[in-house]
């Protein structure tokens, strides 16, 4: 059995075991996370090695962070990518498959350099950036919605993705 099989087949009760921990740690679970646009208008996608797929980068937002705070050490941790001018609020989702209190925030970068491709490790396996038209196969459907927002191909949602 392969480590990808051992961690698709463990993903749905890894998600339950953290949001029973957030469930008592944080009122309600709030993420952030990044549409980060090269001068080639490709989009920087990670792939983690707990969870399955190709998603935007990101994470949660620790006691006495602000959002902005929290985008900008993620991206920092899983791409090397450093702002040099201020992120763009893209919009704000409540991600009601993860759970009934969960909400991301998402910021659109332009401005930023990489200081280096990141080396995989324990929590990102491999990132890079893609061409919007031509996404990696496994993206995941919010990752795509947020791309297909920002590029103005779809309305801006409420929603990480669709009812129910």
């Amino acid at each position: 059995m392969t480590l990808s099989r051992i961690r698709t087949m463990l993903e749905p009760l890894l998600r339950r075991c953290f949001h029973l921990y957030w469930r008592f740690a944080r009122g309600m679970t709030f993420g952030v996370r990044a549409l980060v646009f090269d001068a080639q208008g490709r989009v920087f996608l990670v792939k983690h090695s707990y969870v399955a797929g190709w998603h935007l980068p990101g994470g949660g937002v620790e006691v006495g962070e602000t959002a902005l705070d929290a985008i900008r050490r993620e991206l920092e941790e899983e791409g090397n990518i450093v702002f040099d001018g201020q992120p763009v609020l893209h919009g704000i989702f409540f991600n009601r498959h993860v759970s009934r209190r969960d909400h991301v925030v998402v910021y659109i970068v332009r401005d930023f350099h990489q200081v280096s491709k990141p080396v995989p490790n324990r929590e990102i396996v491999d990132c890079g950036f893609f061409e919007v038209k031509s996404l990696p196969g496994g993206t995941t459907e919010g990752t795509r919605r947020r791309i297909e927002e920002a590029a103005g191909d779809l309305p801006i949602s409420p929603d990480w993705v669709g009812h129910g």
